[in-house]
């Protein structure tokens, strides 16, 4: 199924997604976060970014980082509403490109409208601002913590504090990795404990991938001579694209983990496969071929979108 759906293409088109949001994102975040930071702020809190980012990706972060919070610190009140709406409206670029990608991998096709679909992506845009904002409160907490335990305790104290960030930070990013395997597609939502494998494979792919990259770009690779001035921004769309590749690896391991049981595994009481709500919670292996599965998938999408056409018509 990996090629099947032609994960690598997909990935592709989630990075350009995410590279386009990338800006409106980070305004989102500072704007929230940097009601209480500053410049200072800023590059204090670049240093864990630039432990696992590629050093010409992180530049680029912390750029956008800086001028934002230099263009936005005397932004208050209403405007400061109005520029965190339009924040946001950008930065749900990713998470509709996403949302397009899950339900290829789930084989889904969109039936929801665009206010629907626009709400969902917006919704699932300021969780992962929400989820940003905590990732870096709670690590600037540990960091704070790791010195002064290190000082009054030890070093052996000090690295405990590096070990609880390190776990801290896989249980937030398991945990927003799941939350848009489960919101994201046209599905009845999973239930959690199914898209618990997918998420934390996807959140050690991405960890994994960060520190491999940045050792690549560091010692192995010849962007620079490659591409010259624009080798900050090549070196930045291959991590979003590796990236992407690692978070939609996850989403297809629970995708398969589906389609291999015969449990219910959607939200609310079991149903019987067929009344489900969900391509894969609705098959098991050996039941159909690929070229079935679709054609089933095609009717029941068809089925739903008028379904909700005569809703709306009474």
């Amino acid at each position: 199924m990996w090629g099947f759906h032609n994960l690598s293409l997909l990935g592709a088109g989630v990075a350009f997604f995410t590279f386009l949001s990338i800006t409106p994102l980070i305004a989102a975040v500072v704007m929230i976060y940097g009601l209480i930071g500053d410049v200072d702020t800023v590059q204090s809190q670049m240093h864990w970014v630039f432990s696992i980012v590629p050093h010409d990706a992180a530049r680029l972060i912390e750029d956008q980082l800086l001028s934002v919070v230099t263009t936005n610190s005397g932004v208050t009140g209403f405007a400061l509403i109005v520029a965190l709406f339009f924040a946001i409206y950008g930065g749900m670029r990713a998470a509709t490109g996403l949302i397009g990608a899950l339900n290829v991998i789930n084989e889904e096709h969109e039936t929801r409208g665009i206010v629907p679909l626009t709400l969902r992506a917006a919704a699932l845009t300021v969780a992962a601002i929400a989820i940003a904002i905590t990732g870096l409160i709670t690590s600037g907490a540990f960091v704070w913590l790791q010195s002064q335990a290190q000082f009054l305790l030890g070093p052996l104290t000090g690295l405990l504090f590096k070990v609880l960030t390190w776990l801290v930070a896989i249980a937030l990013g398991t945990g927003g990795f799941a939350l848009i395997m489960r919101y994201g597609p046209d599905r009845r939502p999973a239930k959690w404990r199914w898209l618990i494998p997918g998420s934390m494979l996807a959140t050690v792919l991405w960890i994994a991938i960060s520190f491999g990259f940045s050792y690549y770009v560091a010692y192995v690779s010849s962007y620079n001579a490659t591409y010259g001035s624009m080798s900050a921004i090549v070196v930045f769309l291959m991590w979003l694209f590796l990236s992407a590749y690692g978070v939609l690896a996850g989403a297809l391991l629970n995708a398969e983990i589906e389609r291999q049981t015969e449990v219910d595994t959607t939200r609310g009481p079991d149903m019987p496969r067929g009344e489900r709500g969900a391509v894969l919670a609705d098959l098991a292996e050996g039941d159909l071929t690929i070229e079935q599965w679709l054609q089933k998938s095609e009717k029941r999408s068809i089925k739903r979108a008028l379904k909700r056409s005569r809703l709306r018509l009474k």
